[in-house]
């Protein structure tokens, strides 16, 4: 019988389908750290990641670990050249958030452009005056900056098109037809989009030159009074910087749906601030977006344990390896 591993459980009707699955042992002790329940981990055929990390001691721990899998796109959370390395292909569900993760984008935006969240808060306080803080602003017309232009840039710009705002691109590694194509228009560098833009969108991966790349200088380009959105990676921006930029008002606003901590430091100074939002990565969590991005993973990685070349993987140089080659 197959041992299938999970760092934390899918949603109810991601784990019916699991368990659908033939003959299957599913061990899920919702912990991030599989080095603390190494018992289980090294008789796993297959690992499952939601929250955690995956680094080469622990895959060369694994004798058994044939696949892991995602339920999502994203993977910086695992080390991929020791999962090569070894054989294992990582099993990813590309294209399957893209329009939740960007409704969950547009209803941040529309949040922070409408101050909603300080005037709920304070409405329920009893503060009515909050009405004429003057801090809600019109969308339409203004300019939306997206920041990578994958699939869920792609169709964040579509909805807030929709909605009557301007979008600017920046992607360097996207023609800049493409992007005109979709009714955008391409920036050439940062300090041009950040000119423009009075909200901005991260939708970049999590690579080393990405890393804090939106930091104090960063922020001082920003369009005095901007707002900026962060549905992608926690550690893209330096969250003191931000705080600082929220505070002084540079900014007027920020809502993240990742930060460098998960779960989030509740102590950081940005959770004080009435004009920061944060969602706990849910963003991609919707009931519909949460059983498609199970199937693609489970269908993924028990079609890898049965010895079949998945084309949903991060890695596909790992059919090179020994492993594979007899495989056709």
């Amino acid at each position: 019988m197959n041992v299938i591993m999970l760092s934390h459980e899918l949603s109810p009707s991601g784990m019916e389908y699991l368990r659908q699955q033939g003959p299957v042992e599913v061990i899920c002790r919702n912990q991030k750290d599989a080095g603390k329940v190494m018992d289980d981990f090294v008789r796993a055929d297959g690992y499952l990641l939601r929250m955690g990390k995956l680094d080469r001691e622990l895959i060369e721990q694994a004798p058994r670990l044939k696949v892991i899998a995602r339920p999502g796109v994203g993977y910086d959370t695992i080390d991929v050249k020791a999962a090569t390395e070894n054989g294992i292909p990582v099993v990813i569900a590309p294209g399957v958030n893209a329009v939740t993760v960007a409704e969950h984008t547009l209803m941040m935006i529309l949040a922070l452009a409408k101050n909603l969240m300080e005037s709920s808060a304070e409405a329920k306080k009893g503060n009515f005056a909050i009405r004429n803080s003057g801090r809600s602003v019109d969308i339409g017309g203004k300019i939306l900056g997206v920041a990578g232009f994958g699939n869920i840039g792609r169709e964040t710009a579509r909805l807030a098109r929709g909605i009557g705002m301007k979008v600017r691109v920046l992607d360097p590694f996207v023609d800049s037809q493409v992007i005109l194509e979709k009714g955008c228009v391409p920036a050439g560098s940062w300090e041009e989009f950040l000119l423009e833009c009075d909200f901005v969108t991260l939708h970049m991966p999590s690579v080393p030159e990405n890393k804090n790349i939106i930091d104090e200088e960063m922020l001082g380009l920003f369009k005095r009074g901007a707002y900026l959105i962060n549905c992608a990676r926690g550690d893209l921006v330096v969250e003191k910087a931000l705080w600082e930029a929220l505070t002084e008002g540079r900014l007027a606003g920020a809502a993240a749906d990742m930060m460098a901590e998960e779960p989030f430091d509740t102590e950081s100074p940005l959770m004080r601030l009435p004009n920061f939002i944060a969602t706990p990565h849910m963003a991609a969590l919707s009931k519909e977006c949460s059983l498609r991005a199970a199937k693609l993973a489970v269908d993924g990685m028990m079609a890898v344990i049965r010895g079949e070349k998945w084309p949903h993987v991060c890695n596909p140089e790992v059919y090179d390896h020994p492993r594979w080659k007899a495989v056709l």
